[in-house]
């Protein structure tokens, strides 16, 4: 779907994105909207906002940075924070003065008196530009939120776009069904029938296409490439379930030497990512003209189309590699989605509740979660660490708790004792997060007892183990994955 076709199906709202982590969130929770940056709004190259759009007529909302545009623009003084506010904050919404206009209300409007929001600035507003007043503070920002008297101008410093932000979407529902009068007529359902008819008009009008599934009548064929770095067991689990199951029509083709061959000796995370990209293309390019061969022989088309999962917030990792030269056309059904939208698409459709609720895995696979670079010895460590890693948050009753969970391999050994003898080998880190949209994540709080079985288990079952370690950095800072 193009952008003009979005417009003429869905009122929109346009967010503008001055480089912000957390500008995908916007568009998760609405669909415009100043977004944060890493920059000042006093700096040299600082993205701003064309003049015109305060001639618009239009409400705008300020985040973060947005804020600080637009009082920045309008005559406002803003400063470095004296301490930089990074966290949870209570922001409390002021008691606008009888009379007020009733615009001003709106943006906080059924908040209460106090609100758990999150910070990630090192800049605020010192002094107020004329026309605006006070919507909410902090014990630490006289101008957490602020509003124009006359105009539909708002700025909050805080972000309502990350599920640490308690109320933070009814925030964004306010400004946008309240103060913008947009009408909420998107809904999956309309989703997989816009989806369905584009790629229809894409591939042909013939084309049966079952989103998810992946499965556009018998003109589709799907590839499984085992390419050295998958979890354990991975392949053969994938197959029963699309081709034994589901009754994808699926190839499995085993390119692990390929892949380990052209890893040999990388250890550049975004090295490692391209070479895994340019060599699946490789692959299913091989494999589309195999198709092909047989495919002329019986008097059908060409392979013509090339279909990705990729999600709205992908900084294609699993795409990073795709070669401008390659002749498969593209396309990305679930682009415009985020990953709990795909598992709710997924429900919708009638998928299993194991296979809709897998914990993701990332493209790359375990070159990823093998910190420097890649053997097959490394590679059987972190199978099998993980596989007993993930076995004993299941026995726990815990996987559906959790986001996703993965065991990786450190780039260095350390000392141990096992067996009365002196060790120096490996050491696994465990990863486990809870998150919504994957965009923002806390680490999961284990019970005791279950990681020291973890951790026994590990160092037991995995030849070249000798220490565990446990992973308990949120995102941000840290991301999901340690590359």
């Amino acid at each position: 779907m193009s952008v003009s076709d979005v417009h003429t199906q869905y009122e929109t709202v346009l967010i503008l994105d001055f480089g912000s982590q957390y500008s995908h969130l916007i568009t998760r929770r609405v669909r415009i909207i100043l977004s944060g940056s890493p920059y000042s709004v006093y700096d040299k190259d600082a993205p701003h906002v064309d003049p015109a759009v305060w001639q618009m007529g239009v409400p705008v909302l300020g985040i973060c940075y947005g804020l600080q545009e637009i009082a920045w623009t309008m005559g406002g003084t803003v400063a470095p924070c004296p301490h930089r506010e990074y966290g949870h904050a209570e922001v409390h919404p002021a008691q606008l003065p009888a009379g007020s206009p009733a615009h001003l209300g709106q943006l906080l409007a059924g908040m209460g008196d106090k609100m758990t929001m999150w910070m990630s600035h090192g800049d605020q507003l010192s002094k107020l530009p004329e026309g605006f007043t006070v919507l909410a503070t902090t014990t630490t920002s006289p101008y957490s939120a602020i509003g124009h008297t006359e105009k539909p101008f708002y700025g909050i410093q805080f972000h309502p776009e990350v599920t640490h932000s308690k109320n933070g979407t009814a925030i964004l529902r306010n400004f946008v069904l309240s103060i913008c009068k947009v009408t909420a007529n998107w809904s999956m359902t309309s989703f997989i029938d816009k989806e369905i008819e584009r790629i229809r008009a894409t591939v042909g009008p013939t084309a049966q296409v079952v989103l998810m599934s992946m499965a556009i009548g018998d003109r589709f064929h799907a590839i499984l490439v085992d390419n050295g770095v998958m979890r354990l067991n991975e392949c053969k689990t994938v197959y029963e379930r699309m081709h034994n199951k589901l009754g994808i029509n699926l190839t499995l083709v085993d390119a692990s030497k390929t892949f380990l061959d052209r890893l040999k000796d990388v250890s550049e995370p975004e090295r490692k990512r391209k070479i895994i990209g340019n060599t699946f293309i490789d692959v299913f390019e091989a494999e589309a003209a195999r198709i092909d061969k047989e495919n002329e022989a019986k008097g059908l088309h060409k392979i013509e189309f090339l279909l990705q999962g990729t999600l709205y917030p992908d900084t294609h990792h699993n795409v990073g590699g795709l070669k401008e030269d390659m002749k498969l056309k593209v396309i990305e059904p679930l682009r415009e989605l985020f990953k709990d939208e795909v598992r709710a698409l997924g429900l919708l459709m009638g998928l299993d509740h194991d296979l809709v609720w897998r914990h993701p895995f990332p493209g790359p696979g375990l070159a990823i979660r093998i910190l420097g670079d890649i053997t097959e010895e490394k590679v059987r460590i972190v199978q099998q660490a993980d596989h007993i890693y993930i076995e004993e948050i299941r026995k726990a009753g815990l996987y559906d708790k959790i986001a996703q969970a993965y065991a990786a391999l450190l780039p260095f050994n350390s000392v141990g004792v096992m067996g009365d003898q002196r060790t120096y080998e490996k050491t696994i880190c465990l990863r486990a997060v809870e998150s919504t949209d994957f965009m923002t994540a806390d680490w999961f709080m284990f019970p005791y007892d279950v990681l020291k079985r973890i951790s026994n288990r590990i160092i037991n079952e995995v030849r070249g183990v000798n220490r565990v370690m446990y992973d308990v950095s949120s995102k941000p800072p840290a991301t999901i994955e340690l590359e």
